[in-house]
């Protein structure tokens, strides 16, 4: 990283997005912040999110009235407060004591939408019991249509208010950064070992999240991995489920399941976004994944401009990576 943030020990304040990050550094575990932190194979597109996002000059016009200005918009039929909204985080109920209730409650605050992962450790039915407002929920492309289709039933009883679909990951990108932390490539004794003892390191995090943060899995597909849901048999179990041979034809699967909104994550072609449109897909989400998956790619800002130009006012176009502050 190219900041250096410097932080007083015993401070718990923090003036921007790269402050939240270098606190959460301290606070929790290696193997948790790298996963957070870290991006696919040598982490090119993920740097390319940031540098081409601040690359981009903003056209400075002067002596306007901006006394009063109105930052709320409508997605998919429902008014928010600020154009953002919480994106899908894997995992992330394992770096706060109920990450995604605690989430869903702060998106809630704040006026915005908050998604949940298919891979968080709070489930469908946990997250819906303590939210006071509809959320989203996120899906990927599994081989298991059962068990694709248990889960979009799960979401329409928990009242989720849209479907975002994720077709980025046919195959799992390979995160260097995960094997080096000891959250991939570890098996057995000696891997658990290994993130108990970074666990150790951080006490704050282990009593908040490790005593209190209980039960330890991933909730959502604890059902098919049974009592062996650690990270262990996480990672293995999304190797050896997600579908290499999805297609397009394969998401009219999910129209005839789910009548509400469909957002479709991970397009970074205007011919895909096309696609998308052709579908029925009611918006997209120009992603590359954080720079977590295919390495290499178009970042966000980049690939944006034309897709909007494609599709821009015949459907929702939301976009990610590479945001650090409301000027971004």
């Amino acid at each position: 990283n190219d900041h250096v943030i410097h932080i007083h020990m015993f401070t718990r304040r923090a003036a921007s997005a790269l402050d939240y990050r270098e606190l959460a550094r301290r606070r929790i575990p290696r193997f948790l912040f790298e996963y957070i932190d870290g991006g696919s194979y040598a982490e090119v597109t993920m740097r390319r999110n940031i540098t081409d996002l601040e690359q981009v000059s903003l056209r400075q016009r002067v002596l306007n009235d901006v006394s009063s200005i109105d930052l709320s918009t409508t997605l998919f039929g429902r008014k928010q407060s600020l154009p953002i909204g919480l994106a899908p985080i894997g995992l992330a109920g394992m770096n706060a004591r109920r990450g995604e209730v605690q989430a869903a409650h702060a998106a809630e605050a704040a006026g915005i939408p908050f998604c949940l992962s298919t891979v968080s450790a709070c489930p469908l039915d946990e997250v819906a019991a303590h939210a006071r407002e509809p959320f989203w929920f996120q899906l990927y492309m599994i081989r298991d249509r059962k068990f694709m289709k248990d889960l979009i039933a799960k979401a329409k009883e928990a009242k989720c208010s849209a479907l975002v679909f994720t077709v980025d990951m046919p195959v799992p990108g390979s995160r260097y950064r995960d094997y080096r932390s000891g959250l991939a490539g570890s098996p057995g004794m000696m891997g658990a070992a290994r993130r108990v003892w970074q666990a150790m390191l951080r006490p704050q995090w282990a009593w908040d999240v490790g005593v209190h943060g209980r039960p330890h899995q991933l909730g959502n597909v604890a059902p098919v991995l049974g009592k062996s849901s650690g990270l262990e048999d996480f990672f293995a179990w999304m190797r050896n489920n997600f579908d290499p041979k999805v297609t397009w034809s394969d998401l009219d699967f999910i129209r005839g399941l789910w009548d509400g909104p469909r957002i479709i994550k991970g397009i970074l072609d205007p011919e895909d976004a096309k696609a998308a449109l052709k579908l029925g897909a009611d918006g997209i989400v120009v992603s590359n994944h954080g720079g977590r998956q295919l390495d290499g790619v178009l970042s966000t800002a980049r690939a944006l401009p034309p897709i909007a130009d494609v599709v821009g006012g015949k459907m929702t176009v939301l976009a990610d990576g590479g945001v650090r502050s409301g000027l971004d």
